[in-house]
């Protein structure tokens, strides 16, 4: 589907789960930097606490975020969360009045830093299958994109806490001691990352 950014409709279901993906400016590896993955956690926590929302499931990877966030009922405004969230993480690595010189114009016009890409990838779950097919895709990303061999080799990521809770097996995905990994199917899936 070659879909034109300035068609596009995003959709907004109160009280809804949604899968979000931010990407970098330039795909820059940001997130390399353990000190950026918590200026990251802190700008999340304080719009959290502005704006709440749960996070069912994230990871960081260097150059891009995926996201499982749920709202509360009545409310579907993610889009100002996220805009807050790339606000104060923006803030928090450059200072409050920051904007790079060597920004474009479009971008300084628009009051944007070269930390975060201008727009974010949503699409709203729809049922438990399309819930389980996001969280397994966020918890193999890091796998995917050969960052890792396994899922619970990555740090950044909520597989941890799914698998205390159950969700998983240590071995989800698994290659080690010679495994053959049971990779989920994900075709089909559309995920941002193409930005």
């Amino acid at each position: 589907m070659n879909l034109n950014m300035s068609q596009y409709r995003r959709s907004y279901v109160s009280g809804g789960t949604f899968f979000l993906t931010l990407v970098t400016y330039r795909r820059i590896s940001l997130f390399s930097d353990s000190q950026n993955v918590s200026r990251l956690r802190f700008a999340l926590a304080k719009t959290r606490t502005e704006r709440p929302f749960e996070i069912t499931a994230a990871v960081v990877l260097p150059d891009h975020i995926h996201f499982l966030w749920t709202l509360p009922p009545n409310d579907s405004d993610y889009s100002l969360r996220v805009s807050r969230l790339k606000v104060l993480f923006t803030r928090a690595l450059r200072g409050k009045c920051s904007l790079p010189k060597n920004v474009s114009l479009s971008r300084r016009k628009h009051r944007e830093s070269d930390v975060w890409q201008r727009r974010f990838w949503e699409h709203t779950i729809r049922d438990e299958i399309d819930w389980q097919r996001h969280l397994d895709y966020i918890h193999y990303n890091p796998v995917k994109h050969g960052l890792v061999s396994c899922p619970h080799l990555w740090e950044y990521s909520s597989f941890h806490q799914w698998r205390e809770r159950g969700k998983y097996e240590i071995n989800w995905a698994c290659c080690c001691g010679g495994r053959q990994p049971d990779i989920p199917d994900f075709a089909g899936m559309m995920f941002g990352e193409q930005f």
